[in-house]
């Protein structure tokens, strides 16, 4: 049970919990299951070095036309060039999309010219487009390629070409907030979402990456040793205690944080079962999430 200590926090958690959306890996299973989402949810669909943009935008039409509010992610590394950015942009002009997520990708080597997200985010501002949402990516506990210092500067030089930032996964509460804390006092000022894992099992989470092929999930965590560590240190996952301890956080309205986005690792059904149940607990009904 998520837990808070005052009328704000709860307040805040209700709101969090309700603009929560899911992030889905593209696999051949997972469109079957997510009629356990409430009509016209949000979800962004991530782009990986082992699907390619491509998958991305095919999934992103088909979920589409099902009514679902989709985020696709174009990472710059996937991104040949000018030319091809321009094809992708022309395909989503097709579609009711009208929030992309901008990360730098995870490929070890960039596919075309575009190595960093904020170069990618240049050319987009360039293109006429009518998304009215641009996200980026942020890293409260750092990356370990590179310094702390060129990931602000990366954050202050992003910041006027989109809208929302998205964190990538943090389990330190305190961490997080004097992040927030930090780069707000920098002039970041665009709205967080914060990166929470979903209801996870071990066995479910490790069959995922089995499935996506390459195992992009098993990657992300090893990346992430801390977010690995609090995922397989036990047979289940739940982020109550989590949600619990950024209450203050969420409630704080100098931090600016607008919403949840869930790394569900595609156990789509358990981590949406538990945010109705959370909403439930917290004595709301549920919402279709970010919007």
């Amino acid at each position: 049970m998520i837990s808070y200590q005052n009328e704000m926090e709860h307040g805040a958690l209700v709101r969090i919990v309700r603009e929560a959306y899911m992030e889905l890996f593209p696999t051949a299973s997972i469109e079957d299951r997510l009629d356990a989402l409430e009509p016209g949810a949000y979800v962004a669909v991530t782009c990986s070095p082992s699907k390619g943009v491509d998958e991305t935008l095919q999934m992103t039409t088909r979920l589409s036309e099902r009514g679902f509010k989709v985020v696709p992610h174009i990472a710059a590394k996937m991104v040949r060039d000018r030319a091809h950015l321009k094809e992708i942009m022309a395909w989503l002009a097709d579609l009711p999309v009208d929030s992309i997520f901008v990360p730098g990708g995870d490929a070890p080597k960039a596919l075309g010219t575009y190595s960093r997200a904020v170069e990618l985010l240049r050319d987009i501002a360039d293109i006429p487009h009518r998304f009215r949402h641009v996200g980026i990516g942020a890293h409260p506990e750092g990356h370990p390629d590179v310094t702390d210092e060129v990931l602000l500067s990366e954050l202050e030089k992003k910041q006027p070409l989109s809208t929302y930032m998205v964190t990538q996964l943090c389990f330190d509460a305190e961490l997080l907030d004097q992040w927030l804390q930090m780069v707000r006092g920098r002039g970041i000022k665009l709205p967080a979402f914060i990166g929470i894992p979903g209801v996870s099992d071990r066995a479910s989470l490790l069959k995922t990456s089995l499935r996506i092929g390459v195992g992009d999930s098993l990657r992300f965590l090893k990346r992430k040793s801390d977010a690995a560590r609090h995922l397989m240190q036990s047979s289940s996952y739940s982020p109550d205690g989590l949600l619990s301890d950024m209450a203050a956080t969420f409630a704080n309205p100098d931090r600016l944080v607008v919403g949840c986005h869930i790394y569900c690792f595609n156990q789509v059904e358990k981590t949406e079962q538990w945010r109705h149940q959370a909403l439930s607990e917290l004595g709301q009904a549920p919402k279709s999430g970010a919007g």
